[in-house]
């Protein structure tokens, strides 16, 4: 194996926020995106993708998604909806919708509907309110924990622990044994910048077995 032995530190509280955030970005990689739908209390629809997003547990099952404080300093839709409707339904992003997820990014004014803006086809929910992404194969229905604030102010983050009611899984992607075949899903993962990656490329690794005992002297 390789060893580094030359580095070069960087104090993260003598950097701007915005160095800091590059720096995550190209560091923690690749990161799974969450395409989220929400809704506000008026009953306007909002989607938009997430890459500060994973699994954290699974009795209850949950997930976490961090909709970032602004630049600006105000909040996004979905942390504005989340606080008024405490539901949502976090989709997968199979490479199919890279360019439709990319184009529900944009930050839209809070009145527009982003399934019409990017084409998605919304599908009623079973348990909550927002609605689900039909050019999804995998959709979460999601009822909120709990929203953890880290830091305030421009770029701070909002994590939001979700707590999964329902997976809707796409029949074709689906296994025998109920799991998902990760070699249909053909997820995209989020990197640094522009850059995306993609789950085509894989390998394995079996678990170890436990070490054997050091016979004593």
């Amino acid at each position: 194996m390789k060893s580094y032995t030359d580095f070069s530190p960087f104090l993260t509280d003598q950097r701007a926020p915005r160095d800091n955030l590059k720096m995550l970005l190209s560091c923690v990689i690749p990161r799974p995106i969450a395409f989220v739908s929400t809704i506000s209390a008026g009953g306007a629809p909002n989607l938009a993708p997430f890459s500060f997003f994973n699994a954290v547990g699974s009795n209850p099952p949950a997930l976490i998604i961090s909709p970032s404080t602004r630049p600006d300093g105000t909040y996004k839709d979905t942390i504005v909806n989340l606080r008024a409707v405490p539901e949502c339904v976090v989709n997968v992003v199979p490479y199919a919708i890279r360019n439709e997820m990319n184009d529900a990014s944009y930050a839209f004014p809070p009145h527009v509907n982003e399934f019409e803006a990017a084409g998605f086809t919304p599908l009623p929910s079973r348990f909550v309110r927002p609605f689900r992404v039909a050019e999804s194969p995998v959709n979460m229905e999601c009822r909120l924990i709990q929203i953890v604030p880290v830091g305030d102010g421009p770029l701070s983050a909002n994590i939001c622990i979700a707590h999964v009611l329902c997976f809707h899984i796409a029949d074709e992607i689906l296994l025998p044994d109920g799991t998902v075949d990760v070699s249909r899903i053909d997820l995209v993962g989020r990197l640094g910048g522009d850059d995306y990656s993609t789950t085509r490329d894989r390998f394995a690794l079996p678990k170890p077995a436990p070490p054997r005992a050091t016979p004593r002297m």
